[in-house]
């Protein structure tokens, strides 16, 4: 019978409660003064309060056409570095998981290595390596940059899962008869489906706003990160910045929020059944 773990966990004290609403708003005060300052009516200075009212700046931003070109084009590397995230972090899982080789650890230790390099290590060099083969600055080239950190999220997700998978499940399937794509379809496949959805969101959100690879691997294109970065210089574009950077919050919120949503019900769900 389902337990009402609410009525069963002891009251916090007052203190940890405030420092948890501390917490919070240390985190989000500067989001919402982004989302404050979208609508005032001063283009060139920020000031509080705020001299009026306005939602011009979002008819203003809606009819960039730089701006909708850096959007498409952060929708697409992240749509393409995700979808190459997911098959070989999948991969790269189910070796680690499923193999006994020579130097497994270390392969595993590797793959995780890149998302805890500073990105201007990754950066720098994957443009020293993109150079060094000639490989002209292009759309592709920051698809790969980021898809170095994105394999990293799927590939911790899946492995996470398979390790609380229980092996003895595709042994049954094997002995029953079902050749190997019948036994990852129905049996490794629905035990890994929401990891693999939860680190293809993240790493969709991750790719899509990141400045810092981008910056060494792209050539003359601009994703929006990196559009938002060249407008902070001019003063009278702030506000139309500041709606960019909401549009940014916005597109990345979702797939963060469900990523959560997904990871913490698996966890409620393999905790359940012990």
């Amino acid at each position: 019978m389902p337990s009402n773990s609410s009525s069963s966990t002891p009251k916090a004290p007052l203190a940890l409660t405030i420092a948890a609403y501390a917490g919070l708003l240390f985190l989000h005060v500067p989001i919402l003064i982004i989302f404050l300052y979208t609508l005032t009516p001063d283009e060139t200075t920020y000031t509080f309060p705020l001299p009026g009212i306005t939602f011009k700046w979002f008819g203003i931003a809606l009819q960039r056409a730089d701006l909708w070109r850096s959007v498409t084009l952060s929708l697409q590397v992240a749509a393409i570095a995700t979808f190459a995230a997911l098959i070989l972090g999948s991969l790269a899982a189910a070796a680690v998981y499923r193999s006994n080789f020579f130097g497994r650890e270390s392969i595993s230790f590797l793959l995780v290595l890149p998302i805890a390099l500073p990105g201007i290590v990754t950066g720098i060099a994957l443009r020293t390596a993109i150079g060094g083969f000639d490989i002209p600055f292009s759309f592709w080239t920051i698809v790969i940059g980021h898809a170095t950190f994105c394999v990293v999220v799927v590939y911790n997700n899946v492995l996470a899962r398979f390790r609380r998978m229980q092996g003895s499940q595709i042994e049954a399937s094997m002995d029953l008869g079902a050749n190997s794509f019948q036994t990852f379809w129905y049996v490794v496949f629905p035990n890994i489906a929401t990891a693999l959805l939860a680190g293809g969101m993240l790493a969709f959100a991750l790719s899509f706003d990141e400045v810092i690879v981008t910056t060494f691997t792209a050539g003359q294109q601009t994703t929006l990160p990196i559009w938002i970065f060249s407008q902070l210089s001019r003063p009278r574009d702030r506000p139309v910045t500041n709606v960019a950077a909401m549009i940014v919050m916005l597109i990345t919120f979702l797939p963060i929020f469900l990523s959560q949503r997904l990871t913490a019900s698996s966890s409620d769900t393999e905790g359940n059944s012990k």
